[in-house]
């Protein structure tokens, strides 16, 4: 609830409990949710759900949240820490530089209102430094001898 809610809006992947809910209850105390949340609920769930759920203040379950596409994964209770090291496993398996200039790209395209300006400054930052990095040949040089990628640490 609250600033816990605007921090799993702030996040890149949400695992929830089956048990979980999550609510902005800020207008049924006179403030209002502050934390960054209110123009990311707009991008991941659209104004009327974002509306919704920031204007009403009630409580929205985990199965519902799933739904509306603001959880990823919704798991049994005990479940929600290995089901998130199996995503970040499956993350870490990958090209640092590549996951690092990806997620920059993601990121530039949720927060910059452009779609043409978020792809320039990802181009001009992480993708031009990924593509000065030994990860970049290995992953492809990996593909075409049809083996695992021996990744180097991260240039960026």
């Amino acid at each position: 609830m609250g600033a816990g809610a605007e921090f799993a809006v702030n996040c890149d992947l949400v695992v929830a409990a089956d048990s979980a809910y999550f609510a902005l209850p800020e207008a049924k105390r006179g403030v209002a949710p502050i934390g960054g949340a209110l123009p990311r609920l707009i991008r991941t769930l659209g104004l009327q759900r974002a509306s919704e759920f920031a204007l009403t203040g009630r409580n929205v379950e985990a199965r519902e949240a799933l739904r509306w596409g603001l959880v990823n994964r919704v798991v049994p209770r005990g479940e929600v820490v290995s089901e998130a090291v199996r995503l970040a496993t499956m993350i870490a398996a990958n090209s640092p530089d590549a996951i690092i200039c990806t997620r920059a790209g993601l990121r530039q395209g949720w927060e910059t209102a452009a779609v043409e300006r978020a792809v320039d400054i990802t181009l001009e930052r992480e993708f031009a430094e990924l593509q000065k990095g030994e990860n970049i040949l290995e992953g492809l040089r990996a593909f075409t001898e049809k083996r695992a990628p021996r990744w180097k640490g991260s240039r960026l």
